[in-house]
């Protein structure tokens, strides 16, 4: 991979972004190899949490340059153009979104900036951590356009909306020691290995865990975030019904009595009609 390092510390998953020259800007290889790195770790399911983490001076500085002078410089005079602009622009969220529907939680370490698109990125992870020096900020105005991959829709999902739109409306830069008191960020830390080392530790974490279950609980959490609560409730009904399993429970009980790890089956690979 050209953008990404992938690791695996036990059934952790660990995505680093790889591109320190260039601010881990996001390419057209960079919008590929997630895509696909993504889609195996769902589709595989021996991974029961990923981390994702950078090099260099950024997080991310965003979308690369390149990209705005290619694919997004699109026909803007006609309707069939500016439609066009909506399918690619579908396309390119349903990437981000990946994060979201992955059978697994996802962790963000971020250093130093999380601009533009990154912050499109880790908004769609379940955790956030920080170093002390890291910031975000919503690029795109500053740029002439509104951030259109999933910032303005899922931000105000996690801080108040008077911030949200303080930082839309003026490409202003958000510290670390702000969004930590805001909840975008779970915790902040000195330096960066000290930030990795803890997301790993979450991480490894999880994944002690009965991997149904996390699924289960990721699955009630989002649903429960866009709907009402009795429809929620509902969902969850249908949702315990779905995963429970005595044997699960068992194996949890009898290992915390006797402290030690339980020992649970993986999340099953999955098939796809696509493949042969």
């Amino acid at each position: 991979m050209q953008c990404f390092a992938l690791a695996r510390h036990g059934a952790v998953a660990h995505l680093v972004l790889n591109r320190p020259d260039a601010l881990n800007t996001m390419n057209s290889a960079f919008w590929r190899e997630l895509d696909d790195v993504l889609t195996q770790l769902h589709r595989d399911g021996t991974a029961r949490a990923l981390v994702m983490s950078s090099t260099g001076k950024h997080f991310s500085a965003g979308m690369a340059l390149a990209v705005f002078a290619g694919a997004i410089s699109m026909d803007d005079s006609t309707a069939q153009g500016r439609a066009a602009i909506f399918d690619v622009l579908t396309d390119v969220q349903a990437t981000f979104s990946k994060l979201e529907s992955l059978r697994i939680p996802v962790i963000a370490a971020i250093h130093g900036g999380c601009i533009g698109g990154a912050v499109d990125m880790v908004t769609a992870c379940c955790i956030r951590y920080a170093t002390a020096d890291a910031f975000f900020c919503i690029q795109e105005i500053n740029i002439g356009m509104v951030a259109d991959v999933g910032t303005l829709q899922r931000l105000p999902k996690l801080i108040p909306l008077g911030v949200v739109k303080e930082l839309a409306y003026t490409g202003r830069r958000l510290p670390a020691a702000k969004a930590l008191g805001y909840g975008l960020v779970n915790e902040v830390f000195d330096t960066q290995d000290a930030m990795v080392a803890a997301a790993l530790q979450c991480a490894s974490e999880i994944a002690t865990k009965p991997p149904v279950a996390i699924w289960g609980t990721k699955q009630v959490i989002h649903y429960t975030r866009d709907h009402p609560v009795d429809d929620a409730l509902k969902q969850m009904g249908w949702i315990q019904g779905a995963i429970w399993s005595n044997e699960n429970v068992r194996e949890a009980v009898a290992a915390m009595k006797e402290k030690r790890a339980g020992a649970y089956p993986d999340l099953p690979a999955l098939t796809s009609f696509r493949q042969p």
